[in-house]
């Protein structure tokens, strides 16, 4: 049987060398793979002067080099008989996208994991909110939303969906935790919008035995401590949940998040997580999730309860009902049939 086509539409770059493509957003490699598996896509992306770790594992991928190639590369959609579109988060590129699909009758779906407010009032400051809060009108008006957050969702209009990258083996034969001191980790982008150059900073006034490992982009950072570990990039599965293994707290120190995927990662392998009190909307109920405020008191007082409470905690956490990456790509998948 013949798949359907699907085009979609993400502002994030993308490097080509030799005809492959590389990207530095595994998410972003992650949703068209998958989604390829049940139809057939076309993949339509900005273009990277730099070379992303993650390589992309799809046949059909367009690159703009400015704005007036991305949409040119949308228009040659358009002779595709049936094909239906999905725009991923709101930023110009999507919103100029959404214009275009919506003058031209095109089915459209756009995929939110945040309200994006939050984010945009961060990186570029309270002045940029309106700009963002008028892409957002139009685009969640002429498409059918996709959202992962339930503040998002609406039953009318909308189509809720829980995003995961867990697999069967992310669920199973976690190790047991090492209990004898702190052993924190830090997994993701070393932005300062995820809070973690603050968290470093917290982390060097600390006064007991304790270890912080930083799984993520960068060689080196402003501090002398000798007990912070920079452990470079991982993406590979296996490697990855044996560092989760080999630790017993996870940070999330974000000031913003939509829906992080570690979260439920940690959460796999039985590992406490603690955030601070400015994403606390993330828990959605989840055992193991621990929020605090952004200040050294606060943040010992909490880790010395998780470990004192350790076995405890992990035997709340077998409550999780954790989605896998299957399920939340078949809800994906019977979005667009219906």
């Amino acid at each position: 049987m013949e798949k359907k086509s699907l085009i979609i539409i993400n502002n994030e770059k993308v490097f080509e060398e030799d005809g492959q493509f590389y990207c530095d957003n595994f998410d972003m490699k992650a949703t068209p793979e998958t989604l390829a598996d049940y139809y057939s896509v076309e993949f339509i992306v900005r273009n990277s002067k730099k070379k992303g770790k993650n390589k992309l594992n799809l046949k059909n991928i367009k690159i703009g080099s400015n704005i007036f190639s991305f949409i040119s590369q949308i228009f040659k959609t358009f002779k595709i008989p049936n094909s239906q579109y999905l725009l991923i988060t709101i930023n110009p590129y999507t919103f100029i996208s959404a214009l275009v699909l919506f003058l031209f009758r095109k089915k459209t779906y756009v995929y939110l994991m945040s309200n994006g407010y939050d984010e945009w009032k961060h990186i570029l400051g309270s002045w940029s909110v309106w700009i963002f809060h008028l892409m957002f009108i139009f685009i969640t008006s002429t498409s059918k939303v996709i959202s992962c957050n339930p503040r998002l969702y609406d039953t009318k209009k909308s189509f809720l969906v829980h995003p995961s990258r867990l697999t069967h083996e992310w669920l199973n034969n976690h190790k047991e935790a090492p209990i004898d001191y702190v052993r924190l980790l830090y997994v993701g982008r070393i932005n300062p919008e995820k809070g973690i150059y603050n968290f470093i900073n917290l982390f060097d006034k600390i006064n007991f035995k304790a270890e912080f490992s930083i799984v993520g982009y960068k060689k080196k950072i402003n501090s002398n401590n000798k007990n912070i570990k920079l452990l470079g990039y991982c993406s590979e599965p296996q490697s990855l949940r044996n560092i989760y293994d080999n630790h017993n707290i996870m940070i999330l120190p974000s000031y913003t998040e939509a829906h992080p995927y570690v979260v439920d990662e940690c959460l796999a392998r039985k590992r406490p997580i603690i955030i601070f009190e400015e994403i606390s909307y993330i828990v959605n109920n989840r055992k193991g999730i621990f929020v605090i405020k952004r200040n050294l008191e606060s943040f010992i007082t909490t880790a010395n309860y998780i470990m004192k409470n350790y076995k405890n905690i992990q035997k709340e956490m077998e409550q999780n009902n954790l989605p896998t990456k299957e399920i939340f790509f078949q809800e994906f998948a019977k979005i667009f049939n219906k």
